[in-house]
């Protein structure tokens, strides 16, 4: 495990209720890559987990989380919120897999927040499981809540909070990502830190805005070497939907955040470990590639 906390390395275990802690639960895009899993962050927070985005491989990276480090509340079960940017396949594909796993000891419905298309998302994983949820309510299982074979969805479709309670409070904002209109940003906070995700966009101002000051802003970003060899077509298309190294670089130096932390990182024939440099040529503040198991304190 690498803890890092605003640039010092630690090799501490994760202590609950040590203050909020970031988890990197999957750090991949949608290219398959054995050692990433697709885009998933905990935040935990007061002995709780909140999960933004929920990619593939990412509820198996939460019990990795949860037996190496002893993260309790990354203990599939335990997870009550989740909160989606938006609905491209990396983004969602592990949503079944965490209602489905072990959902009958459950104690209460997870909590799913997400733009406009999460409720119709919910219901085909629910499809999905049928047989398993008829199968499991009709035998001799002891269900401890017949509920919780479905989430509590709740939608939104403009800018603001959406989310507040135990002192954590998460506010989403809209970025730009292609032509996908329902793509958003979350900004995290709680007492002891406030943590901006970008999600899926390209270079957005309003990002900039909401990562002014941050302890952490978690941005996704394609490497100018890798995007530079591309086709035009490409080129084109991953400009308008994500970020170049460049252009991180300008919003990391406007923004000045305590911590910049890539993750969801194209970067095609260019070395993976080259964003950073990229980024540090036009920044000159904390620059971390996050890998998938990183704590970020």
């Amino acid at each position: 495990m690498r803890a890092v906390s605003l640039g010092v390395v630690l090799t501490l275990p994760v202590v609950a209720n040590a203050g909020t802690e970031v988890v990197m639960l999957g750090t991949g895009t949608p290219v398959p890559n054995g050692e990433r899993a697709g885009a998933g962050i905990a935040v935990i927070h007061d002995g709780e987990a909140y999960i933004f985005d929920i990619g593939a491989g990412v509820i198996q990276r939460a019990i990795q989380a949860y037996e190496r480090y002893d993260i309790e509340a990354l203990y599939p079960p335990k997870i009550n919120h989740v909160f989606l940017t938006h609905l491209h396949s990396d983004h969602i594909l592990d949503f079944p897999e965490l209602l489905g796993t072990y959902w009958w000891r459950r104690e209460s419905p997870i909590n799913l927040f997400g733009p406009v298309g999460t409720e119709e998302m919910s219901e085909g994983a629910y499809q999905f499981l049928t047989l398993d949820t008829e199968t499991r309510l009709k035998d001799k299982s002891p269900v401890t809540n017949p509920d919780a074979a479905r989430a509590n969805v709740t939608e939104f479709d403009s800018p603001g909070v959406i989310f507040e309670e135990n002192d954590l409070r998460v506010e989403a904002f809209p970025v730009s990502h292609g032509d996908w209109d329902l793509a958003y940003g979350f900004k995290v906070t709680t007492p002891d830190k406030t943590i901006v995700i970008s999600g899926d966009t390209s270079a957005n101002s309003e990002v900039t805005r909401q990562a002014k000051g941050a302890d952490i802003l978690i941005h996704e970003v394609i490497s100018h070497e890798g995007w530079s060899d591309l086709s035009e077509e490409w080129q084109a298309y991953h400009q308008y939907a994500h970020t170049l190294t460049t252009e991180l670089a300008d919003i990391a130096a406007e923004a000045k955040p305590g911590l910049l932390v890539l993750y969801h990182v194209l970067h095609y024939g260019a070395p993976i470990e080259g964003v950073v440099d990229e980024v540090k040529a036009g920044y000159d503040g904390e620059v971390v590639l996050a890998e998938d198991l990183d704590i970020f304190k």
